[in-house]
């Protein structure tokens, strides 16, 4: 062989060598490191949905996690082998359970997945069908002491954006309230503590009907069909498969005040005229997160006196006078704040 050709054939050699070899950068060290990531997503994911499971009070089968991983029986079963070998979980009467160690990798896991659907929610713009899937990809990103300065940033809060209480750090998390609104009658004024997120496509309903933790409702009819109930000053109707996925729980004596209030509302502050006066009830259901948070902090609260100053030549934005300052709305802003119209002043 000729030395030139033969020197090629060693440089490629060699070169490929490094591109699969090469510590921290090689295709088989980002392939190794893939695949430990890939086993510990699906192990995170298989301890979440037993712990779901455990707390509704379900059992945990084979077949209930091959659906929710979405693997096939022969990975599914290689995968549960491995979370035994490991001390996760054990089996029991036609499914698993976990142990203890593995229900505290559950609750770790559950933590950060539900600070990460916190923060979503109340510090960006992102769409409330996106919170979901967008928290499962950081999740197993996340380290224990990065979860817990997240939850220092949001002021540790107890509940997650769907109303699921949040794990503390030693993984203490209490059972959850409510009842499917399914349970409730006619003429009952309830709160809303939960809003189950999956199936998706039910999820996308609800957040279309501006259904979220929070809110009160009053339920005007229930029929095999479909229930009816009043938000804000809409009415919606929806069909119990869909509301079932409503939790709520009886309102309290001042809850049921705030509904009537609610109800008292004569329209939005967008259909108060030029130096009329209206009072501030409260806000669209669809009113949400950091849009909320301006419009309280520009002093919009509940019981507030709010004037309409003047529009712009084109009528949007307007000028409101609260509380002595005067503040600008575009339209849709003022179209999320219910308001009870006052009357005219007549002047002498």
């Amino acid at each position: 062989m000729r030395p030139l050709l033969a020197l090629v054939i060693l440089a490629v050699v060699a070169g490929l060598a490094v591109l699969v070899a090469w510590p921290d950068r090689g295709w088989l060290w980002r392939w190794r490191i893939g695949w430990r990531v890939l086993h510990r997503t699906r192990t995170e994911d298989a301890l979440k949905h037993l712990f779901d499971c455990e707390y509704q009070g379900r059992q945990a089968t084979h077949q209930s996690l091959v659906g929710v991983l979405r693997l096939g029986g022969r990975r599914s079963t290689e995968l549960l082998a491995r979370m035994e070998r490991l001390g996760l979980i054990v089996s029991a009467e036609g499914g698993f359970r976990l142990t203890a160690e593995g229900r505290s990798e559950a609750l770790r896991v559950i933590r950060i997945h539900r600070l990460w659907e916190r923060y979503l929610a109340d510090e960006t713009g992102l769409e409330p069908e996106r919170w979901h899937p967008e928290a499962e990809r950081r999740e197993h990103r996340t380290s224990p002491q990065q979860a817990e300065e997240l939850s220092v940033r949001l002021g540790h809060p107890p509940f997650d954006p769907h109303g699921d209480p949040i794990p503390t750090e030693e993984g203490d998390m209490p059972p959850r309230a409510g009842r499917p609104l399914t349970d409730f009658a006619a003429g009952d004024d309830v709160d809303v503590v939960h809003v189950e997120d999956e199936p998706a496509a039910i999820y996308a309903q609800l957040v279309a009907e501006g259904v979220h933790p929070g809110m009160k409702l009053r339920v005007t009819s229930v029929a095999p069909e479909r229930i009816r109930f009043e938000a804000d000053l809409d009415e919606v109707v929806l069909a119990p498969i869909i509301a079932a996925n409503i939790f709520a729980v009886p309102a309290a004596e001042e809850a049921s005040d705030a509904t009537s209030a609610a109800a008292a509302a004569t329209g939005s502050l967008s259909d108060v005229a030029v130096g009329e006066q209206a009072l501030v009830v409260g806000f669209s259901r669809f009113c949400r997160g950091m849009e909320r948070r301006r419009l309280l902090d520009l002093g919009l609260l509940p019981g507030t006196l709010v004037e309409t100053k003047m529009a712009s030549p084109s009528g949007d934005p307007v000028a409101y006078r609260v509380r002595g300052a005067v503040i600008a709305l575009r339209r849709s802003q003022a179209e999320q704040i219910h308001v009870q119209q006052l009357p005219q002043e007549v002047s002498a």
